[in-house]
């Protein structure tokens, strides 16, 4: 394994697969070691020889935070840093506190008041009514309303926060990323326990879609620092996970192109002059024929690595746009490609209309697939056998949670 010495160095903030997959772009586009900088001494990024990870039970405080990342900028400071993060805290912490770091890091992120409001999913859903891109039907509940509102579409809905950043921080025993609601009492009840753990922000009430994990998608843009979209590249989502606390995360994906879903998302990308990786959660309604758009994250996904494997390496995307500062075409992915993190026979026996089943033996058969933790070059035995076992976990995982 050789590096290279490049003008930058890439740090990212996290230790889960998200961090992997960034840092294993870097390395197979640059050659070069990203650090890590996480709070614990485990995960896919621990342990493994394209990463320097620096461990920090603090480094998602504020003051931690600021203290490490601009030491390590004067350690560089000869180099461009290009910052980035792994979750909505970190980023909501980068950018909070831009205008406190060294000169010479790079923040590839839209303004932080910019991010608060798209990363709240009642803003999303109007500006989405703004542009004309499809959601689905959604009842804002506020604390100060109580139980005091009427749901218009019919039982079972979808109960979940208005945002993902603070909600974590009000634990109850039930509590869920996403509730799925029978009746109007298990609503009431839930918001009551939800409210009483003393989360203060709205919640949303929404049209259950129809359909199981093979009606999800994935999407994932590129938008330089002028606000236009120079990358998309659309998932098709066969298979989540279904633990309570990784319901939604994406086990299974497979690229596809939708070109009139892809030009409602473009169009509202740069009618708000993003800039930076976007990543949409949508699904399709039969009902309607319609691709409905969930939610942004305004970053990189958890499965960014299904956009490098397929074609579109997004460590260059942010290193031609900042640090060379070339024009970049615009490139949308449209052929298939395979992105896993469970075992085949996981997916085998888990993903059920019978095409995608095809396409995935398929592309497996022609070795157009990849699992990001698995790199070749990167197989030290103490992070293999983690990885190993983490993902033999997943036959006990899909038994104990998996309902279709």
């Amino acid at each position: 394994m050789e590096f290279k010495e490049r003008e930058f160095v890439a740090v990212v903030l996290g230790g889960d697969i998200n961090t992997y997959s960034v840092a294993r772009a870097f390395y197979e586009e640059y050659q070069i070691k990203t650090t890590v900088m996480g709070k614990y001494r485990t995960g896919p990024s621990y342990g493994s020889r394209i990463i320097d990870y620096i461990a920090n039970e603090k480094i998602d405080q504020t003051k931690t935070f600021l203290k490490q990342v601009n030491a390590f900028a004067q350690q560089y400071s000869k180099k461009k840093i290009i910052l980035l993060g792994a979750g909505d805290n970190y980023i909501n912490m980068i950018t909070k506190n831009r205008q406190h770091l060294a000169e010479n890091i790079i923040v590839p992120f839209i303004s932080h008041d910019l991010m608060d409001q798209l990363q709240r999913k009642d803003y999303f859903y109007s500006l989405c009514e703004e542009v004309g891109v499809a959601y689905p039907d959604t009842v804002i509940v506020t604390k100060e309303m109580g139980l005091d509102f009427e749901v218009p579409f019919s039982y079972p809905v979808i109960l979940k926060s208005s945002e993902s950043i603070h909600y974590w921080d009000y634990p109850f025993p039930e509590q869920e990323k996403v509730f799925t609601i029978n009746n109007r009492q298990e609503l009431e009840d839930m918001i009551t326990k939800i409210y009483a753990a003393g989360y203060p922000e709205n919640l949303i009430v929404q049209d259950m879609i129809p359909g199981n994990d093979e009606s999800m998608y994935v999407l994932t843009s590129y938008s330089n620092q002028w606000g236009k979209v120079k990358m998309m590249c659309l998932g098709h989502v066969l298979l989540e996970e279904h633990t309570p606390l990784g319901k939604g995360n994406h086990a299974v994906i497979i690229t596809t192109y939708k070109k009139e879903l892809l030009k409602q998302a473009q169009a509202f990308l740069e009618t708000i002059h993003y800039t930076g990786y976007s990543n949409f959660d949508i699904k399709y309604d039969m009902r309607d024929g319609q691709y409905k758009f969930f939610e942004i994250n305004t970053r990189q996904g958890r499965s960014n690595y299904y956009v490098t494997g397929a074609g579109f390496n997004i460590a260059r995307y942010l290193v031609e746009d900042y640090i060379y500062q070339e024009g970049q075409a615009f490139e949308v992915m449209k052929k298939p490609y395979l992105w896993s993190v469970v075992p085949k026979q996981v997916a085998f026996k888990y993903v059920k209309m019978q095409e995608n089943l095809d396409l995935m033996k398929d592309l497996i058969k022609e070795e157009k697939m990849c699992n990001p933790l698995f790199f070749q070059e990167d197989l030290p035995f103490g992070r293999f056998m983690r990885m190993m076992k983490n993902h033999f976990s997943h036959f006990r995982k899909f038994r104990k949670y998996y309902s279709s």
